[in-house]
């Protein structure tokens, strides 16, 4: 699918050699995943937080949908238009392949889940609605919104594919 197959994430990291600042790495993102329901692009991962400064990130080869316990993950998000993929079994495919077939619940509305997770996550190209169960809105570029473990769903409505950066974090319930 095109719309998601274009996601790179450049990821640029820092740190400190010789006791000066400079660039680490530079390159793509650790790991991909595309499916028609969205794609994603894992650029950090941290197994414990606080984290220390000089941590490396612990991403594995495979893109799990929940950071780890205690931990947070940094992923780039790509949805393409609803067009493309409601009515079919998108959604609870591309949950089963990142291991989250249990995220989703029965509901009316298309690729409505919940996850363990405080979420913030921007909108850094198009436009999506975050659907909840009594209400919806919809965010723009710049627009950032704070998913606090709540049943929610994703819904672009336009004709071109919406790009977000969700910085996600374990909880407890």
């Amino acid at each position: 699918m095109s719309s998601s197959d274009e996601l790179v994430g450049r990821c640029v990291v820092t740190g400190i050699e010789d006791g000066r600042s400079t660039i680490i790495s530079d390159g793509p993102g650790a790991t991909r995943f595309v499916t028609p329901m969205f794609g994603a692009v894992d650029l950090w991962q941290v197994d414990a937080l606080p984290a220390a400064v000089g941590s490396e990130s612990t991403l594995g080869e495979t893109i799990v949908l929940d950071p780890p316990a205690g931990g947070l993950v940094v992923r780039m998000l790509r949805f393409p238009p609803d067009a493309e993929w409601q009515g079919t079994d998108a959604f609870a495919d591309a949950m089963g392949e990142v291991g989250a077939g249990d995220a989703h619940v029965d509901s009316d509305v298309p690729g409505m889940h919940v996850t363990d997770t405080v979420d913030v996550l921007t909108v850094v190209e198009g436009e999506i609605y975050v659907v909840l169960e009594e209400t919806e809105t919809l965010l723009r570029v710049g627009d950032s919104v704070v998913q606090r473990g709540t049943k929610h769903a994703w819904s672009n409505r336009s004709e071109r594919p919406a790009v977000l950066v969700a910085t996600m974090m374990s909880t407890t319930r």
